[in-house]
């Protein structure tokens, strides 16, 4: 039997100035991202698009969701196989490219973990579970373009 797993949250709108959407500079993107327990997320658009450099957007979150869901599997597989990661950092990166009628979409993300496992003779299978990771990622599993990982691993 399947299991479903249901998300839910808040997004609400704090960007009205004053006059609502009168106009496409008269209000802010700003909104709250928010579910119950949790600190909320400040959430804005693309500078791009007129949105507050100092805060969150969706494109964003979507590249930290994939990284998130992409070390959270490899940090399982490496616990399932007996290697002891100590250290894990990545610096993602997401390319999202506008059509002429202003929509668009992602064309890649590119995933840069870098791990440090204790014991140098797990290199290449630490190496290796980064694509298992990337097979059992969520969100990896739900976009319909690339994501590339360019994994290094290190040892104590």
């Amino acid at each position: 039997m399947t299991k479903a797993h249901e998300y839910a949250l808040d997004v609400t709108w704090t960007g009205n100035t004053g006059s609502g959407t009168s106009g496409y500079r008269d209000f802010e993107r700003s909104h709250l991202v928010s579910a119950a327990g949790k600190p909320p997320i400040v959430g804005t658009a693309d500078p791009a698009f007129r949105g507050a450099p100092e805060h969150w957007n969706p494109e964003e979150l979507l590249v930290a969701s994939l990284s998130q869901c992409h070390m959270l599997w490899y940090l399982v597989l490496c616990a399932r196989a007996g290697i002891v990661v100590t250290e894990y950092t990545d610096h993602p990166s997401g390319t999202m490219v506008e059509d002429p009628e202003g929509g668009g979409r992602f064309s890649e993300v590119v995933l840069r973990p870098q791990a440090r496992i204790t014991d140098a003779q797990h290199h290449e299978r630490a190496l290796a579970l980064h694509e298992r990771a990337h097979d059992l990622c969520f969100i990896a599993n739900s976009v319909n373009f690339d994501i590339r990982c360019e994994p290094q691993v290190s040892s104590a």
